[in-house]
């Protein structure tokens, strides 16, 4: 048993020898023996590439300031174990962590003894759903990897959410967006609706299929709803959603064409909660969508020198990163720090990135997954490329730079990897 959260945090240290397990045969068991608390929940399920977390983030604010209690499941966590859980934009105290760990321990020895051992994630998932369960009037739940076989998916939602699919974790997704689809297909369930993001079609075509099957309501972006943009005033871009005659013009702090379409969706997500007999006035839920920012969305962290960080992680990532640099910044001089795990398509990645800035500065960061700074600065071929193998020092010479109106710094490649810069200006 625990007495301290530090004790907790080795115990789950340790168990990162037991790796990422798909399937969820394990999770059910470790669930039953907890006596179902998915089945308590009442909760919304969302998965897709690229946009859960903002997507996320607006509903949660919208149902926030309806006066309904929220829970957040999220993945990766901004500040340690205790930010996966978040209630009412609280992340969980200390003192209760460990006390659920405690309560949970004795079922996760017995299936350690029967060589079933639960992952980290697992045991970090199941203990959400028990905080959940008789705590909040609804929770909002992130894969943390594809869908089917992710450790989240074992609880019926009263909706499932699909931002976009595109290739990303191609050693467990598969290589192909149509096997990657399947995977994220995998959370609609039985009669209840399916909302779906911006979708190439041979995504569309296999959720269509899923969805068919479990007679679940498809809710299309650019079919059943749609938003018009309506430009830029003073730091906010503005755009008018429509569904069904139904027109609402929404105000976001958010930069980028995909922030708009991950708002659009959780406002399609709030109208079904709504028809589900949440409270919603309108007024409140814009306002707040509204006021929105999300750790590490093209998020100023510095303004002298102007410093942006964005957890673009992937292709898609990348593709929507770009747009939103050259719509806000098309005549700055622009310089770029970038890091990344290895699992990902670095290299398409960063020529992508190469012509649109003045330098790319190549670096790494502390864990497991991140690719060696000098390997991946071997394998590109950028003119502008720079090697800095410690981000610390890296950042630094950002921070001791003279100001100039005309220069701004970026930093992306890994939300991981943001997040420890974050804190480190935070710091500051």
């Amino acid at each position: 048993m625990f007495d301290n959260f530090q004790q907790a945090t080795v115990f789950f240290a340790n168990r990162k020898m037991f790796g990422i397990k798909p399937g969820l045969d394990r999770m059910h068991r470790l669930l039953q023996l907890l006596d179902c608390p998915q089945h308590k929940l009442k909760a919304v399920h969302v998965a897709g590439t690229n946009g859960k977390g903002s997507t996320i983030h607006y509903l949660k604010a919208a149902l926030q300031a309806n006066g309904n209690r929220v829970g957040v499941f999220t993945s990766p966590s901004p500040i340690g174990l205790t930010g996966h859980i978040l209630f009412d934009d609280q992340p969980i105290s200390e003192t209760a962590f460990v006390h659920l760990l405690n309560e949970m321990y004795p079922v996760i020895q017995k299936l350690d003894s029967m060589n079933n051992h639960p992952t980290e994630f697992e045991i970090i998932t199941a203990m959400a759903f028990v905080y959940f369960a008789d705590q909040v009037d609804i929770a909002l739940i992130e894969t943390g990897m594809g869908g089917r076989e992710d450790t989240t998916n074992c609880f019926t939602p009263i909706i499932s959410i699909i931002t976009n699919v595109t290739r990303d974790h191609m050693a467990f997704l598969g290589n192909t967006v149509k096997e990657i689809a399947f995977h994220k297909a995998g959370i609609i369930k039985q009669d209840r609706p399916v909302v779906i993001g911006d979708m190439n079609p041979e995504a569309f075509a296999v959720i269509e299929q899923e969805a068919y099957r479990n007679n679940a309501r498809i809710y299309q972006f650019a079919q059943d709803f749609t938003t018009t943009s309506m430009g830029q005033v003073e730091n906010n871009q503005h755009f008018m959603w429509s569904c069904s005659g139904k027109k609402m013009t929404v105000s976001l702090k958010m930069r980028g064409k995909h922030q708009e379409i991950n708002a659009s969706v959780a406002i399609m997500a709030l109208s079904l909660l709504k028809m589900h007999g949440y409270p919603v006035s309108w007024d409140k839920a814009i306002a707040a969508i509204g006021r929105s920012q999300l750790a590490g969305r093209f998020e100023l962290i510095s303004d002298n020198p102007s410093v942006i960080i964005d957890g673009a992680h992937n292709v898609a990532g990348i593709q929507s990163f770009i747009r939103t640099v050259l719509r806000h910044y098309p005549d700055r001089e622009r310089h770029l720090i970038f890091a990344g795990f290895k699992d990902k398509e670095l290299t398409m990645m960063l020529n992508l990135l190469c012509d649109h800035f003045a330098s790319i500065t190549i670096t790494t960061f502390d864990h497991p997954r991140a690719i060696n700074a000098e390997s991946l600065y071997r394998a590109v071929s950028c003119r502008n490329k720079l090697l800095e193998p410690d981000w610390h020092h890296a950042v630094k010479q950002i921070c001791n730079e003279t100001a100039r109106r005309d220069k701004v710094f970026f930093i992306t490649g890994s939300l991981h990897f943001i997040l420890q810069v974050r804190k480190y200006f935070r710091g500051k």
